[in-house]
């Protein structure tokens, strides 16, 4: 719990400082430790992120990792591309496998006096080698990806091929580098030695980040944003929304048919709260997503309990709760384009039609089941009864009425609530109308203790 709280402190501590720097020159550094995993990638865009709306000088990635995961690797390089700021890695003292492609993705390198690079061949989770036809699949693919990588940020396409590829050999300037028959390995001193006026790939050794950013002829505030603990946290809720989606959306559902305010309204809050804040804390929102979702429950609120039938605000409403959520899962950058480019939205969309689709699945079930079980009266905490002396009832356990009576509701029916036939009070839910205490109504379906009825109208035969 105290890991907890102080990674939840400094977080909070590290976005004050990059505000309180915001116009001042400022080098955010970026911690990239052990294993390369999908929870350090959301750290790491996270921090960018940050970065970006400090409108920061330069990122520093200080790394010591043996490698990790490809997917992670290449969601980190992505995320590295779109940096708009200088990004260097500082390798102290390990950038094995996964963590030197993760270097290469960044456009200057310097590494500790002892330390080394390479050696990024890929293998089984478990480390075990590939089946060979796999292994020539993965190692054409990522080879050619990250010398594609490589070169876009001035580093020699040749060397990251041969970080992957034990059949590469390296050459520059007619001196053999490296021969064929393993993967490349390059320590530091190996690293920064110059070939016709250019190193091999580091640009220099440095024995700190502060020397570093000397040689680089940087200077500025330097803010290193440290990991919280709701990155792994963020890494689940991100994976599961879906299921938090739909345990928001039946929480609801079942609150509407339920009178007073019970365990289903504390489960839709609690589900939405844990979507949002998930993927703020990934990255993915800002507060925007929330506000604009709260926004629209309380157009829906509106239509439901102020001004039920007008069907305007309920629609606008429910348009920007749905806007909210996927908005709330697309990954964008500060200073993108408000509308999202088509293929980020593909995952938020799928997410979001996979929930609704469990909703009402799970919806037509509750709907037909659940008021005949003894369990939809033990989800209330508490009811509302209305102003006056206090309504008691006499209802058996197995109600008396009929298909016909008639009688009258003693509370507002939102839909359901109490009324009164022939001196007796009964729990009575209505066909989705929201009804006004006083109203005369007429039993039209009785299943069990559940009694559904409807106000009578003028219409009514």
């Amino acid at each position: 719990m105290n890991a907890l709280l102080r990674g939840i402190l400094a977080g909070v501590l590290g976005f004050w400082a990059l505000g309180w720097a915001h116009g001042a020159e400022v080098v955010v550094v970026i911690p990239l430790k052990g294993q390369v995993s999908q929870a350090q990638f959301f750290f790491l865009r996270r921090a960018l992120k940050e970065a970006e709306r400090a409108d920061a000088k330069a990122v520093v990635l200080d790394m010591d990792t043996y490698g990790g995961e490809v997917d992670a690797c290449i969601s980190m390089q992505k995320a590295l591309s779109q940096s708009k700021m200088r990004t260097f890695t500082y390798i102290n003292p390990n950038a094995g496998s996964a963590g030197a492609l993760i270097a290469l993705s960044t456009r200057e390198i310097y590494m500790a006096p002892i330390s080394a690079i390479g050696a990024a061949a890929p293998v089984m989770a478990g480390g075990q080698d590939l089946s060979k036809t796999l292994e020539e699949k993965q190692v054409s693919f990522l080879s050619n990806y990250f010398a594609s990588v490589a070169e876009k940020n001035g580093h020699d396409p040749q060397i990251a091929k041969a970080f992957i590829d034990k059949n590469q050999a390296v050459v520059i300037g007619g001196q053999t580098i490296h021969e064929k028959g393993a993967v490349l390995s390059l320590s530091a001193q190996e690293a920064v030695k110059v070939i016709e006026g250019k190193p091999v790939l580091a640009q220099g050794i440095a024995a700190s980040i502060s020397d570093l950013l000397k040689k680089a002829q940087i200077e500025g505030f330097v803010r290193e944003v440290r990991p919280t603990g709701f990155e792994v946290l963020a890494l689940w809720v991100t994976t599961l929304s879906p299921l938090f989606l739909l345990g928001g959306i039946l929480g609801a559902y079942l609150e509407m048919k339920i009178p007073g305010f019970g365990l289903a309204g504390i489960l839709s809050i609690l589900c939405f709260a844990i979507f949002f804040m998930g993927h703020y804390v990934a990255g993915l929102a800002g507060w925007e997503a929330p506000v604009v979702f709260l926004l629209g429950m309380l157009l829906v609120l509106g239509e439901l309990l102020v001004h039920p039938g007008t069907i305007l605000p309920g629609l606008l409403g429910a348009t920007l709760m749905g806007l909210s959520l996927v908005w709330a899962m697309v990954d964008r950058y500060p200073g993108d384009p408000i509308m999202p480019d088509a293929t980020l939205l593909v995952a938020p969309l799928l997410k979001l039609a996979v929930a609704v689709g469990l909703s009402v699945v799970a919806i037509a079930f509750l709907a037909k089941y659940l008021p005949k079980t003894s369990f939809f009266h033990g989800l209330v905490l508490g009811g509302r009864n209305p102003a006056g002396a206090a309504l008691s009832s006499t209802k058996s356990e197995f109600t008396r009425l009929s298909v016909g009576a008639e009688g009258v509701a003693r509370s507002i029916l939102r839909p359901s609530g109490q009324a009164e036939f022939g001196g007796e009070f009964h729990d009575v839910i209505t066909m989705g109308r929201f009804v006004e205490p006083g109203t005369r109504l007429r039993v039209v379906a009785v299943e069990g203790a559940r009694i559904v009825v409807e106000p009578i109208t003028e219409k009514n035969p």
